[in-house]
């Protein structure tokens, strides 16, 4: 079972009694992060999974935006699962699905994807604030199912921190990086460089990025 840097709902916020877990960091990005999402997913039609969904707010805010999409909302922290499925049945929305349990360290993700149970061609991934807290392996995996599994057309949509040329963005961006690798060496925010390097391999390229606030930015991969 993968650590968390922080797991939802043991950070002191609130939980609710059907199992909806909040995050403070969702109230303060989910507008910039659809700004960054929308230009590139309109018009879209088709299925997307989100990577790591967390409390499951996000996929909820994106789904309301997007009626043409079917979202699938993942994680492998049964409590963000848990999570995930109350806010879809809050929700009332008919485009979102019960979320998978995808372990981003197998290439092969889940096993109702290597076994057809769920669709195996997506017009799009999304996946946030994960590979800098997690060893590079799901950073491997990611890709690697990315190559499978996107359709021809398709974008792999990559947000969080990242170094650039192996220099940090901002200060903060390196202390943030200290204290990660302080805390689990194989953690650690990511250079562009290097993840480009998985893309190749998945046969996709880097085709925009995007300055995000708080030093982040989302990058995204399509086929080239």
């Amino acid at each position: 079972m993968a650590e968390y840097v922080v797991e939802f709902g043991r950070d002191g916020g609130r939980v609710e009694s059907d199992g909806r877990l909040d995050a403070p960091a969702f109230h303060r990005n989910h507008e910039s992060l659809w700004a960054a999402l929308e230009k590139h997913l309109a018009g879209l039609t088709g299925n997307v999974v989100e990577l790591g969904s967390g409390t499951g707010q996000h996929v909820v805010h994106f789904a309301r935006h997007t009626p043409g999409l079917i979202w699938w909302p993942s994680d492998l922290n049964q409590r963000h699962l848990k999570s995930i499925e109350a806010w879809r049945v809050h929700s009332g929305l008919q485009n979102i699905r019960s979320p998978l349990r995808i372990d981003l360290a197998d290439p092969d993700w889940c096993p109702e994807l290597k076994t057809g149970q769920v669709p195996t061609s997506f017009a799009a991934l999304f996946c946030a604030n994960v590979i800098h807290i997690a060893p590079w392996s799901v950073a491997e995996g990611l890709f690697a199912g990315a190559g499978r599994y996107l359709r021809a057309d398709g974008k792999l949509l990559l947000y969080g921190p990242f170094k650039r040329d192996g220099k940090h963005t901002a200060l903060s961006n390196a202390v943030f990086d200290t204290s990660l690798r302080e805390g689990n060496p194989d953690w650690g925010v990511r250079d562009i460089r290097d993840v480009e390097t998985l893309a190749r391999g998945a046969c996709l390229g880097l085709v925009d990025t995007i300055d995000m606030p708080a030093n982040n930015l989302t990058l995204v991969f399509s086929r080239g």
